[in-house]
């Protein structure tokens, strides 16, 4: 097909989806409006918002993750896609490919990116507009750029059509258009892949067009028909055997029966059976019922006159007496008082929060027992929270406020716009106050360890009991150790991949796969204050599975900035593979100088971006950049990569290391206050280049939580 033929096809498309716009007018006030926004996408095969095989502009709702495992008989894929904001989103797919080389031959295990931007939104007369990349990180396998339009005629149908390059442009493909810009477009390099995981940049919108679309039809709310003209031929599949296209039209059917997950079923090019599976998961909303956690307490309000007293009678409620009481009360809701100045007209805390996420909700609960405990004469209360035993930042409430404002409209704005932020005081004045837990903890509990994504399996395994333990010599000293016995497992089956590199991290899942007991790690850990807004850590022992030494790192972090710059400095040597007390003997593993500078920054939006910069395990030097999102019900959902002076060839298979991680509080999926998480990383590949020191506690994470950024994301729950 021509240039020409294209344009009269491509005006043809929008001239029938406009049309197709008017008539919708008669039937429904605004495309937009609530009943096609109530009409949430589904998901295809790849794991994307969009048709069967097809993408569509429609986006999934800002913040929504979805998990797909779909495929037909030969090929399926298993997709994590989130939706980075509200017009981009982001997919990660790990896809299994059998008889790869044709009928019963190998199976090849592939993974690779998504990425999709909506241009335009839906309008009353205009589609919305997407542009997007499949596969554009990797072997390129399912390569494909494509520009796409969808339009809601009526609550009930949903049309979408576009162009596609690459895969999505061999089934009756044209010259392609952009051709016209320059004659780069018009030939398609061949990708040279590699060793896989780089961008070619010089394929993207090259070659070959063709045209695709869809209809989608909602049967019932439960219920929605698709119908597809596919541009992807199976070029390759053909070419080795393995797939036979009677035509280029795909059906499906999506059951949906409520929010949260989606079934769907398809005909594929009238020779295929395919199916998928997606589970959608909303971290702004939560799947327990509220009401799980107990309420606060009642502010208690002074009786009139009595605010104006300016001491209280200590013959009768001596000092001693009321941090007694204080730390009981705050001890019922996880709060332990670890110091405080007590005075005729202000009270100054130090506690630790162990149970709340946020910390603002442990100010206000502090503040609601404070209204409660204290004589009537004390007006000012400083809270100044905790981490590892230092000091984070000090909050000055005024007991007037906290009464005036508990059941007032508007309050949790109206109390942080009155409360004063600043770095935590001095020692002076402060008297310490006993933790009634005992210094000595531990606890025996079973493990899994999972290693996700091999290039020679999806799944492997570990299976075992952890025994740890925790001692605290001073609350800002820690010496803590963990026990692990393997029962049963297979992660040190996966490949190692040869490379010139140093063998830092390409043999982890070997470390502890044994049948004795192994040192998962063995550290003492001292936090400080080296001076006002500097933070510091020094940790001595065996630091992780695989390394021992010492890590000492600083932090500058003013209470009330969004920039925070660090240093970390690390001198180690890899332990033997039993996780016993010994050390390797290659002298490339042992004694091992390696660090970064860092550099933080929150958008206060929600995303938090952060660069290292510096020398890796494996002696080589460049940077790691990471971007996170994290939610106010605290999710966080992020993605990192790392360019170092390794070329791409010795580092390997996937060529740089990349990867998405994240975070799921525990209180999400609870009900109940708690500040644990679970976190997971989603990694391409295990390899030596970009190597750091997995290490628990480094201090921006610490640190964070306490400061005027993160306090002001979570000051919606001081009142809870």
């Amino acid at each position: 097909m021509t240039r020409l033929r294209f344009a009269f096809a491509a005006t043809a498309l929008v001239a029938a989806l406009g049309a197709a716009g008017a008539q919708a007018q008669s039937r429904a006030q605004d495309a937009t409006g609530a009943a096609a926004q109530d009409w949430p996408p589904t998901y295809t095969m790849y794991g994307t918002p969009g048709l069967i095989e097809l993408p569509s502009a429609i986006s999934a709702p800002d913040g929504q993750i979805g998990l797909t495992l779909g495929g037909y008989a030969l090929d399926q894929f298993s997709t994590f896609t989130f939706q980075i904001t509200p017009r981009l989103s982001g997919s990660f797919r790990y896809s299994r490919m059998d008889d790869f080389a044709g009928r019963d031959t190998i199976t090849n295990f592939d993974r690779s990116f998504d990425m999709q931007f909506r241009l335009l939104d839906e309008g009353t007369w205009r589609p919305a507009v997407a542009v997007g990349l499949r596969d554009f990180i990797g072997t390129g396998l399912f390569t494909s750029e494509y520009v796409v339009a969808t339009k809601n005629l009526t609550d009930r149908l949903r049309v979408t059509g576009g162009i596609g390059w690459g895969r999505l442009g061999t089934y009756n493909g044209f010259d392609n258009p952009l051709g016209a810009l320059s004659d780069k477009f018009d030939t398609r390099p061949e990708r040279d892949f590699g060793v896989g995981g780089e961008v070619e940049f010089g394929q993207f919108f090259r070659g070959d067009a063709a045209l695709f679309g869809g209809v989608e039809y909602r049967m019932t709310d439960a219920l929605t028909l698709t119908a597809e003209y596919s541009s992807d031929d199976y070029a390759r599949e053909r070419r080795r055997g393995t797939f036979d296209s009677a035509t280029p039209v795909n059906l499906g059917l999506t059951y949906m029966p409520r929010p949260g997950y989606q079934l769907s079923a398809y005909a594929l090019h009238g020779t295929e059976i395919g199916a998928n599976v997606t589970f959608t998961i909303d971290p702004k909303s939560r799947p327990a019922p509220s009401g799980l956690e107990s309420a606060p307490i009642p502010v208690a309000v002074r009786a009139q006159g009595t605010a104006a007293a300016r001491t209280w009678d200590r013959a009768i409620l001596p000092e001693a007496t009321l941090r007694t009481a204080l730390a009981q009360a705050l001890a019922t809701e996880g709060i332990t008082l670890d110091a405080m100045d007590l005075r005729d007209r202000s009270i100054r805390l130090r506690y630790t929060n162990t149970r709340y996420r946020a910390q603002a909700q442990a100010m206000g609960r502090i503040a609601r027992i404070l209204t409660q405990a204290l004589p009537p004469s004390i007006e000012t209360f400083v809270l100044e929270p905790m981490a590892r035993g230092i000091p984070l930042s000090a909050t000055t409430l005024m007991r007037s406020d906290i009464e005036a404002l508990e059941n007032a409209p508007d309050a949790a704005w109206t109390s942080f716009t009155r409360a004063q932020f600043a770095d935590a005081g001095s020692q002076d004045g402060l008297v310490d106050v006993p933790d009634p837990a005992p210094a000595f903890q531990w606890g025996i509990a079973p493990f899994t360890e999972l290693a996700l994504f091999d290039g020679d399996g999806p799944v492997r395994a570990d299976f075992g009991i952890e025994a740890s333990a925790r001692y605290r010599i001073r609350p800002n000293l820690v010496l803590e150790g963990a026990l692990r016995q393997r029962l049963y497992g297979d992660r040190e089956d996966g490949a190692v991949a040869p490379s010139t590199l140093p063998t830092v991290r390409r043999t982890n899942a070997q470390f502890g796969a044994t049948d004795r007991i192994g040192v998962d790690y063995l550290t003492l850990t001292h936090y400080g204050r080296p001076a006002a807004d500097l933070y510091s850590r020094v940790s001595v022992g065996y630091l992780e599975r695989m390394y021992g030494g010492i890590s000492t790192e600083l932090l500058w972090k003013p209470v009330d900035s969004r920039l925070a710059l660090g240093a970390e400095v690390n001198f180690v040597s890899q332990r033997d593979v039993d996780l016993g007390f010994g050390f390797q003997d290659d002298p490339a593993l042992t004694n091992i100088l390696t660090g970064h500078v860092s550099g933080y920054y929150d958008f206060q939006n929600g995303f938090q971006a952060q660069v290292d910069v510096g020398r890796y395990l494996a002696g080589d030097y460049g940077a790691t950049f990471a971007l996170d999102r994290t939610f106010d019900n605290g999710w966080k959902v992020g993605a990192y990569f790392t360019l170092t002076d390794v070329p791409f060839d010795d580092f390997g298979e996937g060529s740089f290391d990349k990867g998405i991680r994240l975070s799921i509080p525990t209180d999400w999926i609870l009900g109940q206050p708690t500040r644990d998480t679970t976190d997971v990383s989603l990694s391409s590949l295990t390899r030596d280049g970009g190597a750091r020191l997995d290490l628990d506690g480094r201090l921006y994470d610490v640190v964070r939580d306490g400061h005027v950024p993160e306090l002001a994301d979570g000051w919606g729950r001081f009142w809870r």
